[in-house]
């Protein structure tokens, strides 16, 4: 570079890092306001949802939902979320199902004393109902075109 290009791409490149350093340090700032908005955002949403759906929580926090009888129905796999009904009338329970499929879900249940009916599975889905006084459930196993396989447990009260 000739020594005239020199003092003028000085100038001009400090000019430039002293103008693009603070947004570059704002960045982590910017990020946890954004990731901050988001967070709120997702909060009023599922508080909407459960207004519309009569009081029915909902959850993707990797945690059972509320009033969910774990002591009386076992779940496999690692959980996703869910969703309960108003009232403890029910509850609706998804799982990630790392190295388990539907026989292991199956086995589960009846071996909580659940009786199963309109059992149908195969290597990658699964369906079938049980039942244990109060409870009835249905789970459903499906596996997607990654190769992840979920399982779904809808969970329902009976009349005693």
């Amino acid at each position: 570079m000739t020594s005239a290009a020199l003092r003028f791409a000085r100038p001009v490149s400090l000019a430039l890092l002293v103008a693009v350093a603070p947004v570059l340090v704002g960045c982590s700032a910017a990020e946890n306001v954004v990731n901050g908005i988001v967070g709120e955002a997702q909060n009023q949403a599922g508080d909407a949802i459960s207004e519309a759906l009569g009081g029915a929580g909902i959850s993707s926090d990797g945690e059972l939902p509320n009033g969910y009888p774990a002591d009386a129905i076992p779940v496999v796999g690692e959980v996703l979320g869910g969703g309960s009904a108003p009232d403890a009338t029910g509850w609706v329970v998804r799982t990630a199902l790392a190295g388990d499929d539907f026989a292991s879900a199956q086995a589960a249940l009846e071996a909580a004393g659940f009786e199963s009916s309109a059992v149908n599975a195969d290597a990658d889905s699964g369906f079938g109902t049980f039942t244990l006084a109060p409870y009835n459930v249905v789970l459903t196993v499906a596996t997607d075109s990654d190769g992840e396989m979920t399982a779904t447990y809808v969970v329902t009260t009976t009349a005693e």
